[in-house]
């Protein structure tokens, strides 16, 4: 039988950044998730934060050299990969001088909120659909993790849906507690309609808020996976009433659980 093949797709990465509950669980996660013999492709973005040199990442030449519009501008698209030798694990990195220069994640030193967070975002969810693509590897399962990779869902469900190495692609998304009262850029939603996605499909928003983007994604997922016990409320009810499979909280033995969560949402 040929392995599982699965797409994780983070915000966060032990040891690229520090610790934090995605962070460590992606990290151990991805590892437990291989050791089960499944075939596995992890992608972050390349944070300014990223200590190259020590971690050492390197430009994919064959991967690189696409540029994707945003708002009516050109972005270079930046392919770097680094390795975990205790893991045998690769790690791909979506990096861009425009977007991913800077030494922050989404907040500046005086914890402001970057005002292209959106653009961040829908960068890096095109940047990583493009680079599997190119790798020409189709997954069974992407599993996402953080609010920055909540776009993927609609993506790959509007933008990619005839797509034939998507065909059979399923998606999770892990939900986490992560909340934060800032709202995108008001044009957001006008940055959304392209490739397939109709402004009637972004409507929620209109007020772009953290909820409503973890509202948008949850459409458009296969399952989602409750993964810190303080997610907020308001989301895991918005899942159940969208019938969603759902797998509820699981502490720290959670790859045992996960491994059968993505086999039942591949058998659906």
């Amino acid at each position: 039988m040929e392995p599982t093949r699965i797409l994780f797709v983070c915000t966060e990465m032990e040891p690229y950044l520090p610790a934090s509950e995605i962070a460590t669980i992606v990290r151990m996660l991805s590892q437990g998730i291989q050791d089960k013999g499944h075939e596995i492709r992890v992608f972050l973005p390349r944070y300014g934060c990223v200590n190259e040199r020590r971690n050492q990442l390197h430009e994919v030449i064959r991967l690189s050299g696409m540029n994707l519009i945003i708002d009516d501008t050109d972005h270079p698209l930046i392919i770097k990969v680094a390795s975990l030798p205790a893991a045998r694990m690769q790690v791909y990195f979506i990096d861009n001088d425009d977007y991913f220069q800077r030494k922050f994640t989404f907040f500046d030193e005086g914890e402001k909120f970057f005002e292209d967070n959106d653009e961040r975002s829908i960068f890096f969810i095109r940047g990583v659909l493009e680079t599997v693509k190119k790798l020409r590897w189709s997954p069974n399962i992407v599993h996402c993790h953080g609010w920055f990779t909540a776009l993927l869902s609609i993506f790959l469900k509007k933008s990619y849906k005839d797509d034939p190495l998507f065909a059979k692609t399923k998606i999770i998304l892990s939900l986490y507690n992560e909340a934060f009262p800032q709202l995108f850029s008001a044009k957001f939603k006008e940055k959304m309609v392209r490739d397939g996605i109709k402004p009637k499909d972004v409507e929620i928003l209109s007020n772009p808020s953290y909820e409503n983007l973890m509202k948008l994604a949850i459409q458009y997922v296969d399952g989602v996976i409750i993964g810190d016990r303080n997610v907020d409320k308001t989301l895991e009810s918005h899942a159940k009433s969208q019938k969603k499979s759902i797998l509820s909280y699981r502490g720290e033995n959670y790859v045992e659980a996960y491994n059968s969560f993505y086999n039942k949402i591949i058998a659906k």
